[in-house]
């Protein structure tokens, strides 16, 4: 098959989730073409099946803001009608999914090939961004208009299906990992920098969003330092990141936290860390926590959106209200002083994580273009 991604090229978990599919995708003989406005991050190795359209906005004075979506529906179409493409699969309903009809629409006029479109939904482009009124109208029409429509939970799932008038069914395929490349020896170099004396090694990695709660995790890491040795490593970088800084030298734990940015090599930080802590406000899946229990670390989350999908309680980690900082605190001292639970639970959570392995999951996405796909696929 000759599959078009398009996703956004980030950090965040669509776009993470996107790049590994269509690696997968391409590894296993289907030619796989990238369309976005610059290369995803994620996409760090050489593959003849894999190509790159890079989507160019022309700036003109007239423009306040360049209008990417129209760029990106005339590569789109470059893109379907040169390289003859089976179908397009769109990640995140704004714009992705609206320039893809557009893109259809003009396929069709131009050479009467009716191009199928699959949406998959990740999470803030329904729970946020998509419920604002300016967008509504356009993201219910283009969701609609898709061949096909998958979310990522069931969470998610029935949030579209109420906050949207969705006519179509939605197909839930969870987000997955490569389980190989999480489940690695711990480097003990490494894990001796960051921990000399042998402490507890608690992360949080994000975008660090106000959805994030990221200051929740270092409250709870002030009240775990209280009762048990330990450092915590924030990775990612966003808004929120000067503030938690700052905050970290009011609670004074600023010497046993390194803040350090975004960072492509995930599975060498997560192989050290004992706990991985997840505050959310909401996380429609919760792709960074799977990726810690592919990685043997025990989640404290919140109950929100669909981690209770994958984070189960007492038997993977634990999980609290969004907000009670002095829950998670609770959960994570008396994990952390008990050696041999903790032991039990980062075995199941990397047993638990094998579920959503990308074995399991790439099958499915490739029945379900097989059903749009033209014959001679």
């Amino acid at each position: 098959m000759r599959i078009g991604i398009v996703c956004y090229p980030t950090f965040g978990g669509s776009g993470v989730l996107a790049t590994e599919l269509g690696k997968a995708l391409a590894d296993k003989g289907h030619e796989v073409h990238f369309i976005t406005y610059q290369q995803p991050v994620r996409l760090n190795v050489f593959n003849t099946n894999i190509f790159y359209h890079e989507v160019r906005v022309p700036t003109y004075p007239l423009f306040d803001y360049p209008p990417y979506e129209v760029a990106l529906a005339s590569t789109m179409v470059d893109v379907i009608i040169n390289h003859d493409l089976d179908l397009l699969h769109v990640h995140y309903a704004i714009p992705h999914a609206s320039a893809a009809y557009m893109a259809k629409q003009i396929v069709k006029q131009k050479n009467g090939r009716n191009v199928p479109v699959i949406t998959t939904l990740h999470g803030t482009d329904i729970t946020l961004v998509g419920k604002d009124k300016t967008y509504e109208p356009v993201v219910t029409f283009s969701i609609n208009q898709s061949d096909a429509i998958t979310a990522v939970s069931n969470n998610l799932r029935e949030e579209t299906y109420s906050s949207f008038h969705i006519e179509k069914e939605i197909e839930v395929i969870y987000n997955f990992v490569d389980a190989t490349r999480f489940d690695k020896k711990p480097l003990d170099a490494f894990r001796k920098v960051i921990a000399p004396n042998g402490e507890k090694i608690l992360i949080h990695a994000s975008n660090f969003r106000k959805v994030k709660r990221v200051p929740d995790v270092l409250q709870v890491f002030a009240n775990v330092l209280k009762e048990v040795p330990a450092k915590l490593l924030m990775v990612g970088d966003g808004p929120e990141r000067p503030a938690c800084e700052e905050l970290a030298r009011a609670l004074g734990v600023d010497d046993h936290v390194r803040f350090l940015g975004k960072q492509e090599q995930m599975e060498d930080i997560l192989a050290v860390s004992d706990v991985f802590l997840l505050p959310s406000e909401y996380e429609s899946f919760g792709l960074a926590a799977l990726e810690a229990m592919a990685a043997h670390s025990v989640v404290i989350s919140t109950n929100a959106g669909g981690l209770h999908e994958i984070n189960i309680q007492e038997q993977t980690g634990f999980m609290a209200n969004v907000g009670d900082v002095q829950a998670m605190s609770h959960f994570a001292i008396h994990l952390l002083k008990d050696n041999e639970r903790l032991d039990a639970m980062k075995e199941a959570a990397y047993q638990h994580a094998l579920l959503f392995d990308i074995k399991h999951i790439i099958p499915i996405y490739e029945k379900l273009y097989g059903r749009f796909c033209r014959m001679e696929c």
